[in-house]
């Protein structure tokens, strides 16, 4: 029997394999046993005939690609580097890589390459989210745990659809409904979590900080807060106090789209809970303001001191399997290293760590900005941004301007790949062997569970081949995963808080390492929170008569991202189809729309022609597509966070047309 851990979302599940069979791990601690559709298939997607298995080269994307050698491959994308500078050079990292992956990579680009343009696709889903952790409460760091639902008295899940984008710890949410759980749903979609929900509140797509300040208002005014807590662990509140003397009530709450009464039946629940976590997702991260949201949802915390302690915090849910550790690592181009930045004493560190003089010495461009950025070279790992940045026509004219653009992947459908020179085969998971951090700091081993598949290679692999050709083959002369980790636990010394370097690499196969379990304190440099007075400030496209409906988008449960590993006749399963469109029945009455319609959905930027599903579930003037449609970001719009550069994702103006 072979232990791993499931490589799809961020709960992390542990399972085991037998040669024929994968099953959930009972004695693993986010799961317990259970696991969901997706991670039970994840033996076919290792068998898949859309796996890419030869590196393969084309001179103009306009060729047909030819299969080369390995070394002839690496020597063309190194001569590529050599002949750029670094700061036209650019690393396009993911979520599903394990974090020796991400080590490597990033020690490479930022480290010795020197280019700071090393980013993941973590930037489109959790960066606003990181931003605000840095704010609030002084670092990226999840100050709870899953479990502590069952510690809870009241679960606030907000834009989070749990019950299809984190299904086994909805299991938990359930499971701790019967002890006594108090859960409330806040979504413009009555979606499959909120019909499980003691109260479900149908806000309107963009009224998550008037929700929030809602709340850290009638805390203040009716003096609920922890006047304690407050006056010895947290700045800013006389100022945020002063602000919310001055903000009107009465259009915050129009703003929600709730009743007055809606909210005071909320805040009932609210007050007359001991402990209280609140959970959310891409729904609040996933917008032109989603570090104000995030913000507003911790001010809640830090005014009622409901943090730090068992059954209370802010909880993000992180969406792909090693976010986490992509961030712990420094994968994003706003970090350098281990959490640490581009002060002149962390570069100072890193330098003499990695005994480089390259270190990159400043923040580079993020994801959502490195097609805009006239790169020479970009190289995309395990990811597909082609399909999965907004405003896709744009992006597709942008990435064909880039001269020489790389793909790492183990699967050969995905979008970008019409647009690469070169492209090599990585190995997926069961293939490889390595670590992932889960959404709550929980880091365990994936296992290899079968052989390699003729010409592919774990990623980690692949850029220390890149790295030796470049001439760095003293620092990068690793032969297994453990000594890449091992390196990496070195490193995490250079950050006080960071305690991974405790784990055992050999132990993590027979059971977890969670890390930061003895933080109990703020991370900023005062050991306080900081409250921040934030505002709907009505970024977000606006609707108008031509394009009257706000689309919406989000996760169904059986499939992943564009479907590269899901969507196949051996594991595609029937709960929902891949293609369809919610629409409110009062809004398809007026178009004439019937349940079943081909209907064209249509923005300033683009279109795509789906189902109707015409649903009671989705408030009126908003319409929902899900991302596994390869089409869904023709419509969206590109414009985002200033703090974090996250995509508005959930905000766009459409129209709609029957066909």
């Amino acid at each position: 029997m072979i232990k791993s851990v499931c490589g799809y979302c961020g709960v992390g599940c542990g399972l085991e394999y037998d040669e024929k069979n994968l099953i959930g791990d009972v004695t693993y601690p986010t799961n317990f046993g259970k696991v969901c559709s997706k991670g039970v298939s994840e033996l076919v997607s290792i068998q898949t005939d859309t796996r890419l298995l030869r590196p393969v080269y084309r001179n103009s994307i306009d060729e047909e690609f030819t299969t080369v050698k390995w070394e002839d491959a690496i020597a063309l994308i190194a001569r590529k580097i050599q002949e750029s500078t670094k700061e036209k050079i650019g690393f396009y990292l993911s979520g599903q890589l394990l974090t020796e992956d991400y080590y490597i990579a990033n020690k490479l680009g930022k480290g010795f390459i020197g280019t700071p343009n090393v980013d993941t696709n973590s930037r489109t889903c959790m960066s606003s989210a990181v931003v605000a952790y840095k704010k609030t409460i002084g670092a990226d760091f999840v100050p709870l745990r899953m479990d502590d639902i069952f510690k809870s008295d009241l679960l606030i899940l907000a834009g989070a659809n749990t019950a299809e984008a984190h299904v086994v710890f909805h299991n938990q949410i359930k499971k701790a409904k019967k002890d006594g759980l108090k859960v409330v749903v806040i979504d413009p979609r009555n979606t499959e979590t909120a019909k499980i929900a003691d109260l479900y509140l149908p806000i309107k797509a963009g009224g998550d900080i008037d929700f929030f300040n809602l709340i850290s208002k009638r805390l203040i005014d009716e003096e609920l807060y922890d006047k304690e807590f407050v006056e010895g662990h947290v700045n800013n509140f006389e100022l945020l106090k002063n602000k919310f003397k001055r903000v009107p009530t009465t259009k915050m709450i129009k703003r929600t789209g709730l009743t007055q009464e809606q909210f005071d039946e909320f805040f009932e629940l609210y007050k007359n809970s001991q402990n209280i976590i609140t959970a959310w997702t891409m729904g609040l991260n996933q917008s032109v303001q989603g570090v104000d949201k995030n913000v507003a949802l911790i001010n809640t915390h830090l005014l009622t001191g409901k943090i730090f302690t068992e059954g209370n915090g802010p909880l993000s849910l992180t969406g792909q399997p090693n976010a986490m550790g992509g961030r712990e690592v420094g994968g994003l181009s706003t970090m350098l290293a281990v959490h640490l930045g581009f002060d002149k004493e962390s570069v100072k560190k890193v330098s003499k760590f990695w005994n480089s003089e390259n270190v990159a010495s400043h923040a580079g461009l993020t994801a959502t900005q490195m097609l805009e950025a006239n790169l020479d070279v970009l190289i995309i790992c395990h990811t597909d941004p082609v399909y999965h940045l907004p405003n896709r026509n744009k992006m597709e004219e942008l990435i064909k301007k880039i001269p020489f653009v790389v793909e790492i992947n183990a699967y050969e459908n995905s979008e970008s790949s019409k647009f690469a020179h070169v492209r090599l085969p990585a190995s997926p998971w069961g293939e490889k062997e390595g670590t992932q951090t889960n959404l709550d700091r929980t880091i365990t081993r994936q296992e290899r569970i079968t052989r390699q598949s003729i010409d592919s290679k774990p990623d980690w692999e692949i850029f220390q081949l890149i790295a030796r050709e470049l001439g760095y083959k003293e620092a990068f002369n690793f032969k297994t995963p453990k000594e890449i980790f091992k390196e990496y636990q070195e490193m995490t010394k250079l950050n006080g808080y960071m305690d991974i370097h405790k784990a055992d690499y050999d132990e993590m196969y027979n059971s977890a390492f969670i890390w930061g379990q003895n933080i109990k304190e703020f991370l900023t440099p005062d050991k306080k929170g900081n409250l921040y007075f934030v505002e709907n400030r009505l970024l977000s496209e606006k609707t108008s008569l031509e394009y009257p409906f706000i689309l919406l988008t989000g996760r169904t449960r059986d499939q992943w991202h564009s479907g590269t590993k899901t969507n196949l006749p051996t594991t595609l399963l029937k709960y929902k189809e891949l293609n369809f469109c919610e629409i409110n029945p009062l809004d398809a009455q007026k178009l004439d729309i019937k349940d079943g319609d081909s209907i064209k959905v249509i923005s300033k930027r683009g279109e795509l022609v789906t189902k109707a599903l015409v649903t009671e579930d989705i408030n009126e003037k908003n319409i929902f597509i899900p991302i596994s449609n390869r089409e869904i970001n023709y419509l969206t719009n590109d414009l985002y966070d200033s703090e974090s550069l996250e995509p508005d994702y959930n905000h766009s103006a459409v129209k709609i047309e029957k066909l």
